[in-house]
């Protein structure tokens, strides 16, 4: 099934890619959630504008996301989370959860989506997070999960 993507997929493309895909993915999970539509001539038009907005917006926040990378990075963010008492957490710490500590710490405003976590943290203790901030840019963020 061929795709234009209007969001990013992270393993996928960016926005304005057209994409070759599987059925199922494209049909059932891509298009429902609006990540993607499907390519028409017509929709191949609507390509080329948003590439051009993807442009602009790339070399404009360049700037801005070196200068969110330095906060980021500089930023101390505590996570207080219900464990157990041997320090296992009930549940794991999950990409929103990191949003509202980094908030809650003075931090720029990052978008969910673009929190990697490598494995899952599901112990108490010092662990560090990736954040996407632009293609070229990635921020370390040192998150301290304690106990509640």
């Amino acid at each position: 099934m061929k795709l234009i993507l209007t969001q990013e997929v992270a393993g996928l493309g960016a926005p304005g890619d057209v994409v070759e895909v599987k059925d199922g993915y494209g049909r059932n999970y891509l298009v429902p959630r609006g990540a993607a539509i499907r390519w028409t001539r017509g929709a191949e038009k609507q390509v080329a504008s948003i590439r051009r907005g993807r442009d602009v917006r790339e070399i404009a926040d360049l700037g801005s996301a070196q200068a969110a990378k330095g906060r980021l990075e500089g930023l101390q963010v505590t996570l207080p989370v219900k464990a157990g008492d041997s320090g296992r957490l009930f549940g794991s710490v999950t990409g929103a959860d990191i949003v509202a500590a980094v908030a809650k710490a003075g931090g720029p405003e990052v978008d969910k989506r673009r929190i990697e976590i490598g494995s899952p943290i599901k112990t108490v203790g010092a662990h560090q997070v990736t954040v996407r901030l632009h293609p070229e840019v990635a921020a370390t963020v040192s998150l301290d999960v304690v106990g509640a």
